[in-house]
């Protein structure tokens, strides 16, 4: 049987009413200084790159013009007309391009996969429940720090001069720099599992990798598996502006084709790389969400 509530007496109500007012206050305050903050950042950033809305706008031709000349025909017999008039003379190198688009693909894949396994070590002895030792926990994160805060294409430039051009320096570059980010995010996804089949594997007299392999592993699996995907369709983007250091690939192509003016086939070597990036983030974006899901 259903009761009927009493309003509170008006000596109680007050504070609570008064209460509530302050914390809504409270909370417009925080917002308007978050606010102006954000403001004040923006401006200051727009001051220091001098980004003048009156110089934009006056050289918006220029920005145009170059996008112009990459999507005109300038050789052939539709000369002056749009690139799709003419693909056989737009793409005319589409086999050695597509040969170097695959070196760049491989040089991704295997700087995701080894930077995978090294970040999946750094993972696990970073990680604050599973590692007791607060130095090491401390060098395994100052070296993933390390690792993912030099730009990969510092690390290219050295492997370059060590070992000459070619793809090797491009995988060692993503290799190690996969090694700084993921070794990060798998810590954290460690650090958040459940202990329980943990504690179960150590009390029952297993040592600390049946314990890992055992009670670790199948519980992040997945999630290692989807930030992996998502860490090789960032590596197949840096694999490609790493070649125009000399770490091989389409992007070795791409610089000189920039270099030397080649328009179209600056814009063809584009369209193959942008197609290749769709293609990939499709196809990975759903082998995560079925990990996810699973």
């Amino acid at each position: 049987m259903s009761q009927a509530l009493h309003p509170l007496p008006e000596a109680q109500l007050a504070p609570l009413v008064a209460a509530y007012a302050r914390a809504g206050r409270q909370r417009a305050v925080q917002g308007l200084v978050v606010l102006a903050v954000v403001l004040a950042g923006v401006v200051l950033a727009a001051w220091f790159i001098d980004a003048r809305p009156a110089l934009l706008w006056d050289r918006r031709g220029q920005l145009l013009d170059y996008f112009g000349r990459l999507l005109t025909l300038t050789e052939g017999s539709h000369t002056g007309g749009w690139v799709w008039q003419d693909p056989g003379e737009w793409l005319w190198g589409w086999q050695r391009w597509l040969t170097q688009l695959g070196d760049t693909l491989l040089m991704a894949y295997a700087g995701t996969l080894f930077g995978a396994l090294g970040g999946f070590c750094a993972g696990v002895l970073g990680a604050a429940n599973l590692v007791r030792l607060p130095w090491l926990r401390w060098c395994v994160k100052r070296l993933a720090e390390f690792c993912r805060t030099v730009p990969d294409m510092v690390f290219a430039l050295l492997f370059v001069y060590a070992f000459g051009l070619g793809p090797l320096p491009g995988v060692l570059a993503l290799a190690i720099h996969t090694v700084g980010a993921l070794g990060k995010q798998f810590s954290e996804v460690v650090e958040n599992i459940d202990m329980k089949p943990v504690e179960g594997v150590t009390s029952s007299g297993g040592s600390w990798l049946e314990m890992v392999r055992f009670a670790v592993v199948p519980q992040v699996l997945s999630g290692f598996t989807s930030y992996a995907l998502l860490r090789f369709e960032m590596n197949v983007r840096s694999a490609a502006v790493l070649g125009f250091v000399g770490a091989g690939g389409i992007g070795q192509e791409l610089i000189v084709a920039i270099r030397r003016f080649y328009y179209n086939d600056v814009a063809a070597l584009l369209l193959l790389i942008i197609l290749t990036v769709v293609l990939i983030d499709t196809l990975s974006g759903r082998v995560r969400r079925r990990l996810l899901e699973a």
